[in-house]
């Protein structure tokens, strides 16, 4: 009992994020939605909700989200751009340059607007062949204006010059098409060429149906995902990118605090994998060679420096812990509450006090486990780890004989588990009040507080915990 972990926002956060980065989107899924049951409107969690729901296609949430999180904060810039980029996804091209404009005037130095003006207005080039008939008016805020009279005017242009137009918007060059379509360019072309075999197209399959149709629903398939993926990443967008990309390469030739980023979190995920894996020693040795790395590093290059210290130590001395090194462990440990305390941060002071805590406990001194969970209860963030940690200090309290102490922590135990709705935690809690009672020789008590824990047990299921209380 003593080995469970701690369910925490930042715990589910980070296995969200590492399963999306797999494309295990639905399990992702799942995370972020416990996530927000312990933090309930956390913009940040979600946004990242919301590109989940994005990658799954389910455009109807992700917009959801998205919105929840300017309720929440309206300047918020990843809100703006992940709405735009859910208006964008759903083809509501003008909506999405709405959001796109008012994130950049917000955050003019993210690039990644002004990509998404030029491709949503490239898309509704795309889509309605002359940008005249759509007007933008900037007030207060960027909004669209309709304007019938002038749609009428625009249509009657189109249709004293038509040639000129479609040949325009629909004729691609071959090497525009081959970046496009990619794999599937091979296939148009071979499509094209059946065309050239005027039998072979006055011919009909067996079904009825002749080769011609289908030969020009194909092309016609294709010339559609064409124009798709030309609105998703527009040519015009791509060369922006590469343009703005040499902008930077030129200005700075060192490594970028992006790639820092991305660096750094890869890594983070190969050792946090490597110890659940079993590689203890070798997910401690990479947290000390990056470590070395972050500190040598300045703050502008990494701005959560410190923040990335501190969870390195706690890394190393998890790592410790796991090959028996707990002096070594516990040194860690207080490395990384010294970090958190020195900057602040208080999700990690609640970590260190957690694990500083697990060392004491598993080397038998309960009484400073005590102190240091004692010390994390105001920082829990939720019923559940608050079930936890009064669990974990009862437990302690009847190691060293107190069973009034241990009993009463248990009673704590239970009732936040019920507010949290976890059985299997209150299976916990009420087996720790029964076994205080014993040690108080309260042994009715004891007698129904274990028939209680004998139904949680059977609720949960585990045949293993309903032999223990039976027995």
């Amino acid at each position: 009992e003593n080995d469970l972990p701690v369910v925490t926002f930042g715990n589910l956060m980070s296995e969200g994020i590492t399963l999306s980065r797999r494309g295990q989107h639905d399990k992702a899924l799942g995370c972020f939605n416990d996530a927000l049951k312990l933090r309930a409107g956390d913009k940040h969690c979600l946004i990242t909700r919301s590109k989940c729901f994005l990658k799954l296609g389910d455009t109807e949430n992700s917009l959801k989200d998205a919105e929840a999180s300017l309720q929440i904060d309206k300047t918020f810039s990843e809100g703006l751009y992940q709405k735009a980029e859910t208006l964008y996804t759903m083809g509501d091209f003008e909506f999405a340059l709405v959001f796109y404009h008012r994130g950049r005037r917000l955050r003019p130095d993210l690039h990644k607007f002004q990509l998404g003006i030029n491709k949503a207005e490239e898309a509704i080039v795309n889509c309605i062949g002359n940008p005249s008939s759509v007007k933008l008016e900037s007030k207060e805020e960027l909004c669209f204006v309709s304007r019938q009279a002038e749609s009428k005017k625009d249509n009657q242009k189109q249709q004293n010059k038509p040639a000129k137009d479609q040949k325009q918007t629909k004729k691609k060059s071959p090497k525009t098409e081959q970046q496009l379509l990619g794999a599937l360019y091979a296939d148009k072309a071979f499509l094209e060429k059946l065309l050239k075999d005027e039998d072979l197209m006055q011919s009909s399959t067996r079904q009825g149906m002749k080769v011609m149709d289908l030969v020009l629903g194909g092309i016609s398939y294709l010339n559609r995902r064409r124009d798709f993926w030309q609105q998703q990443k527009p040519m015009y967008a791509r060369v922006y990118e590469r343009k703005v990309l040499r902008q930077e390469q030129m200005r700075d030739k060192k490594e970028k605090p992006s790639d820092i980023s991305k660096s750094i979190a890869k890594n983070m995920e190969d050792i946090e994998l490597l110890l659940a894996r079993g590689s203890a020693e070798e997910s401690c040795r990479k947290a000390e060679r990056l470590l070395k790395r972050i500190q040598a590093w300045s703050e502008n290059e990494v701005p959560n420096k410190h923040e990335l210290i501190g969870n390195l130590h706690s890394c190393i001395g998890n790592a410790q812990m796991a090959m028996g090194q707990t002096e070594a462990a516990l040194r860690s440990h207080k490395m990384d509450l010294d970090c958190a305390r020195q900057n602040a941060l208080t999700d990690g002071v609640s970590r260190a006090l957690d694990h500083i805590g697990h060392v004491y406990a598993r080397i038998g001194k309960f009484q400073q486990a005590i102190n240091a969970w004692e010390e994390k209860i105001p920082l829990a963030q939720s019923s559940l780890e608050k079930a936890w940690l009064f669990h974990e200090i009862g437990r302690c309290y009847l190691e060293l004989g107190k069973a009034e102490a241990a009993q009463d922590y248990g009673q704590k135990s239970l009732q936040s588990a019920e507010e949290e709705g976890d059985v299997e935690w209150q299976l916990h809690a009420t087996v720790l009040v029964a076994q205080a009672q014993v040690k108080l020789k309260d042994y009715p008590s004891a007698i129904m507080t274990f028939e209680r824990a004998l139904e949680k047990a059977k609720l949960v299921p585990s045949e293993a915990a309903q032999r223990g209380i039976i027995a």
